[in-house]
């Protein structure tokens, strides 16, 4: 989602992008995290479980898929891409599709590898878990999106008839058939919107009245959660016209750490950047940036502007640091 969302939807598609892209301080949660927390919101996701070990793995096969002939492997990381992805020890892809006899295979080969995809950079990262799923039967796969947007001053939902590949491309190939639908932030959703949007997915065999309720649910789970972005892409339609969630991304405003203590519980550090991780321990206000200019800042205000001004003559930042004025010797320390 970069810059011509600017021109094809509208500025928060982009800034949503860019949030994908970048890393902020901000919970992000790994996929089948995403999956409990939607399933216990009756929200319909595919069957699945996490596992860490071989052990784990047989396990599963024998109790949670004992009838199912193929299996969907899917590496862990907090990154995008990681289909097209290579793990370093030269297996192709972190998602496969394999007979049940197969599957105790490819997950041995993808714990405790690294994984490099388009989102990871050349280090990319460890998968200490991976994601056991039952391969749905998909009829009609559509994109769907929960968003804040600032325009609005609100929720802002996106849904589109098409899914299954990136919103740049979907934007690109047919942004006729994107919609939006600003949610008031005080009434929340209701059921005129819902049905707005389930007009814009254009369901083919779902029941229209359980999709309203599917999106309902969606929203509601976005609001109580502190979400900043609900992305399910796809959202699709199954043999037994059911309407699903699957896969899904969520982020969480950090901001709301201390009445969703249960769910920060969820953070996996390991996945984070180090350096981030190491600032938000000390209090400080860093986000890390691939450029080779560091930057120390008393204030967010002249942080940005100081950013500006390196890229305006052609350098760029390794971070944005906002020390504040309230820093502590100690904190000072810290960042020498």
């Amino acid at each position: 989602m970069r810059g011509l969302l600017n021109k094809v939807v509208s500025r928060s598609l982009s800034v949503a992008g860019k949030w994908q892209q970048q890393q902020l301080r901000r919970l992000n949660v790994h996929e089948y995290q995403g999956a409990e927390l939607m399933g216990k919101h009756g929200i319909n996701v595919p069957k699945g479980v996490a596992v860490s070990s071989i052990e784990e793995v047989r396990k599963a096969i024998q109790e949670v898929f004992p009838n199912q002939s193929e299996i969907v492997v899917k590496s862990q990381i907090l990154a995008g891409g990681r289909g097209l992805g290579t793990f370093k020890s030269g297996l192709q892809g972190g998602v496969h599709i394999v007979k049940s006899e197969k599957v105790e295979d490819i997950a041995g080969k993808m714990l405790g590898q690294v994984l490099v995809t388009k989102q990871t950079g050349p280090q990319g990262k460890v998968v200490s878990k991976v994601y056991l799923c039952e391969k749905l039967s998909l009829t009609n796969e559509m994109y769907f999106a929960i968003m804040l947007d600032r325009q609005t001053a609100g929720p802002l939902i996106i849904a589109c008839k098409k899914g299954g590949t990136s919103i740049e491309d979907l934007a690109e190939k047919f942004p006729d058939l994107i919609i939006k639908v600003p949610i008031d932030v005080f009434e929340g959703i209701t059921d005129e919107d819902a049905a707005k949007v389930v007009d814009g997915l254009a369901p083919k065999s779902a029941d229209k009245k359980d999709c309203i309720e599917q999106v309902k649910k969606l929203y509601k789970l976005f609001c109580d959660s502190d979400c900043t972005l609900l992305e399910i892409n796809p959202i699709a339609e199954t043999a037994d016209n059911k309407l699903v969630a699957a896969d899904a991304k969520l982020n969480f405003d950090d901001n709301a750490a201390f009445r969703q203590k249960e769910l920060f519980a969820l953070r996996d550090p390991t996945q984070e950047d180090p350096r981030e991780v190491a600032a938000a321990k000390a209090d400080l206000n860093y986000i890390g940036l691939d450029g080779e200019i560091g930057c120390m800042v008393n204030g967010a205000g002249l942080a940005m502007a100081t950013m500006d001004i390196i890229k305006l003559h052609g350098g760029t930042p390794a971070n944005f640091l906002d020390v504040g004025g309230n820093a502590s010797e100690g904190q000072v320390i810290f960042l020498a």
